[in-house]
């Protein structure tokens, strides 16, 4: 027996299909992506370690001393003012320095402009520790990590994460245009990074 045909489903209905359907695969990437990128944070943490443990660092160290070495930062900075470069928070950032000016490698000194304020410096020793001992292991890390990049590579990378990061900023403090935690530094290296490629000779991929 024939059968009745069925009635053509409204163009309405195929839109809510077709949004439902994209939605899902956006949202099946977005999942991929912050799972990677917690894995990735997570090895950041071992294996940055690894990589600095000989001179006694971690990585809140690591990043601590990069943020305080910055010319940006040569007359010293203030814990909040380095809590919100470095997106932590000032309790967890307090022991992180304490230890390490116990260690010798910062010291914490009245702000000349604000008796009231502390500014954290680098000490000539701390100074030594990241310039001639930290920095030459951390770039060693990075040359194994990003194997097989180009700079475009990193560049382009570095341009999404800065999108993802400023969306984050956004949920975090609403309206709150404060420290870009120094995405400045970022963008201008993006550019120099993407003029630079722009200007390097062409050559065929390698099979």
């Amino acid at each position: 027996m024939p059968q009745r045909p069925q009635a053509a489903k409204p163009a309405s209905a195929s839109r809510k299909t077709l949004e439902q359907t994209e939605h899902d695969a956006r949202m099946a990437l977005a999942n991929r992506l912050f799972f990677r990128l917690y894995q990735c944070a997570n090895m950041l943490h071992k294996t940055g370690s690894r990589a600095v443990e000989a001179e006694g660092l971690t990585t809140q160290q690591w990043a601590v001393l990069g943020a305080i070495s910055r010319p940006a930062a040569e007359r010293g900075l203030g814990i909040n003012e380095l809590a919100r470069y470095l997106m932590v928070s000032r309790q967890n950032l307090s022991g992180v320095v304490a230890r390490m000016e116990r260690a010798g490698h910062l010291r914490c000194e009245a702000d000349p402009q604000d008796r009231r304020s502390r500014l954290v410096r680098l000490t000539p020793s701390g100074r030594e520790l990241w310039q001639q001992q930290a920095l030459p292991k951390i770039h060693g890390y990075y040359e194994q990590v990003l194997q097989g990049f180009s700079i475009n590579d990193s560049a382009h990378a570095l341009h999404y994460l800065l999108k993802i990061l400023d969306n984050m900023k956004r949920i975090d403090t609403p309206g709150n245009e404060g420290d870009d935690g120094g995405a400045g530094e970022d963008d201008a290296a993006v550019q120099g990074a993407s003029r630079r490629s722009a200007r390097a000779p062409r050559t065929s991929p390698t099979r």
